[in-house]
């Protein structure tokens, strides 16, 4: 006989093979004891958890020679018959690739025909997130009041995609993750039970890296057992799992803790080029420095920790590391994370993470005691001298620019000197256009056009965020950045028409979007008020109602009007 995965040959064939959801199994076996069994079942949670396998179970326990029964005998034909799938009253459908209606209602037309072998027929519809509208709509009929002799179980990873009508028609179950724990006594069983060598360490590698899936376990379990010749050791389970070792793990602590850059690097460099992921790497030092931090907080929640084995060199470490270091180090880690996801290069974004880390380690945040409020303030005063800064080299350029006579070409607003360039005609028509009515209306509901944007493209939004309104008309609206980069992204052309398609779907009506700097909008806004005259000025103050009633209360003379 062909060789068969460990997964396929160890499915569970009985509840008390189903580890970790002992929640569900008992409830399932009370039911079965008692003839209260649902026509129909919702079984929901991650890969390899055991919907399948508890569905499949209780397909054999109803249709036991010794129903009514909590777990099924497995010795007669029919629980036979079910394992190896040769009973056709246990249909099990895969609805990724049977998704369409007429496949539904071939169910629906065959569930009033009586079982041909045994007591009931057990529709397994697995993944039935992927069954289209019109499959759902034809399933809800027989759903509701299938014949006495029918039992449906659905399974699925996604159960936010299932219609409601559908959901309210099951019992619910909600598998959740199996703890690392749980899948390392399993496959303790499976090993000794297989005459497999294996050390335990290697066990808990796999069951950190099968990220609470049985399945993917097996899986890697049987990786390992390929792999290795004699014994699966720890640099077997490392290999197959592509994690890195405690050991790489402390030592790239230690370097960073010590500011060492240089050295923190060669030990990345060395990492990588025996072929582990950037991506994965970062994880697993997120989640050991978030065990030594919890090690700290709470020395006897071992059974929490995620990456660590508490041993002495473990305990070491985590005495020499402050908690102000490791809140920095998660969150600068983190931060890089995030951007790994937009690159091809995540070395690079790695390289930076440890660089950071490096300069702002040990030396800065312990024993200064400084701690994340004070880095955070050093950001803000560097962000001020940078704008100042820009601001000085602007002042220059300006004093040494050369006077020219006006020119009939049309002028245009630069900012800073940089790539963003906004027609000043146009701005000026905008400003002799604009009302506060209109800017109010847009202001109030920014934050709503930001949400519609941030729904659509997350990128985006990180652009667009950082502007504000400054002026509106009734065709066009001027949104001022703090920023030169944000004022270009913002203006390139798949920001700019998705902002405006988000206005339009919240204000009703089109509006061309402007994006300027904000000292560029100061500098446009103050020159038209100039050109305008003092008149204008007056006049546009005598026309507001508000102005004109104070006035009448309490004379010209005692009012005073800022903008």
């Amino acid at each position: 006989m062909s060789y068969q995965a460990l997964y396929r040959v160890w499915r569970p064939q009985s509840f008390e093979d189903v580890v970790g959801q002992e929640h569900i199994t008992k409830t399932l076996q009370n039911a079965l004891l008692k003839n209260k069994v649902s026509h129909a079942y919702l079984f929901s949670g991650p890969r390899g958890t055991g919907k399948t396998s508890a569905a499949k179970i209780i397909a054999k326990a109803v249709n036991c020679k010794q129903a009514p029964t909590a777990e099924p005998c497995n010795e007669c034909e029919a629980c036979i018959g079910i394992t190896n799938g040769s009973i056709s009253d246990v249909i099990e459908i895969d609805a990724a690739s049977n998704n369409g209606v007429d496949e539904i209602r071939d169910i629906r037309d065959n569930v009033k025909f009586a079982p041909s072998v045994v007591t009931y027929k057990v529709y397994i519809v697995d993944e039935v997130h992927m069954l289209s509208t019109s499959a759902f709509n034809a399933l809800l009929k027989t759903l509701e009041e299938p014949p006495a002799h029918v039992i449906f179980i659905l399974a699925t990873t996604e159960p936010h995609k299932i219609p409601l009508t559908i959901i309210s028609r099951c019992q619910r179950f909600d598998f959740k993750r199996i703890t690392s724990d749980a899948i390392v006594g399993r496959m303790k069983k499976i090993t000794n039970a297989q005459q497999i060598n294996v050390e335990d360490s290697a066990l808990k590698i796999i069951a950190r890296k099968a990220d609470g899936g049985m399945r993917d376990a097996l899986s890697l379990l049987d990786q390992a057992v390929s792999y290795s010749e004699d014994v699966i050791s720890d640099e077997a389970a490392l290999a197959v799992t592509g994690a890195v070792s405690q050991t790489i793990l402390e030592n790239i602590t230690k370097s960073l803790l010590e500011n060492n850059a240089a050295e923190a690097l060669t030990n990345v460099d060395e990492m990588l080029s025996e072929g582990k992921d950037p991506v994965r790497f970062i994880e697993d030092l997120i989640y050991y420095f978030r065990d030594i931090l919890l090690y700290k907080t709470a020395p006897s929640f071992q059974d929490g920790l995620e990456r660590a084995n508490v041993d002495e060199a473990f305990i070491s470490l985590s005495e020499q590391i402050d908690a102000p270091w490791l809140y920095h180090a998660i969150d600068e880690l983190n931060k890089h994370q995030q951007q790994m996801r937009f690159t091809n290069h995540t070395k690079i974004y790695l390289e930076l993470a440890v660089v950071t880390i490096s300069s702002g380690g040990k030396a800065d945040l312990n024993n200064s005691g400084a701690g994340i409020k004070e880095v955070q303030e050093l950001i803000s005063k560097v962000g001020a001298l940078e704008s100042e800064l820009a601001k000085l080299k602007e002042s220059r350029i300006i004093q040494e620019e050369p006077k020219q006579k006006p020119q009939p070409k049309e002028r245009r607003v630069s900012s800073g000197g940089k790539k963003l360039q906004v027609s000043r005609t146009k701005i000026n028509e905008v400003l002799r256009n604009a009302t506060k009515q209109d800017l109010q209306r847009i202001q109030s509901q920014w934050g709503e056009i930001l949400e519609r944007i941030n729904s659509e493209q997350v990128s985006s939004h990180a652009w667009v965020k950082e502007g504000k309104p400054v002026l509106c008309s009734n065709n066009t609206f001027i949104i001022a950045f703090p920023h030169t980069i944000h004022a270009e992204m913002s203006a390139k052309e798949n920001v700019k028409s998705l902002t405006e398609k988000a206005s339009a779907a919240v204000l009703g009506q089109h509006l061309e979007m402007i994006s300027i700097l904000e000292e560029d909008w100061n500098k446009v806004k103050e020159e038209f008020i100039r050109s305008q005259g003092t008149d204008g000025v007056k006049k546009e103050e005598e026309s507001d109602p508000l102005i004109e009633e104070a006035t009448k209360l309490v004379g010209k003379e005692l009012i005073e009007i800022t903008e």
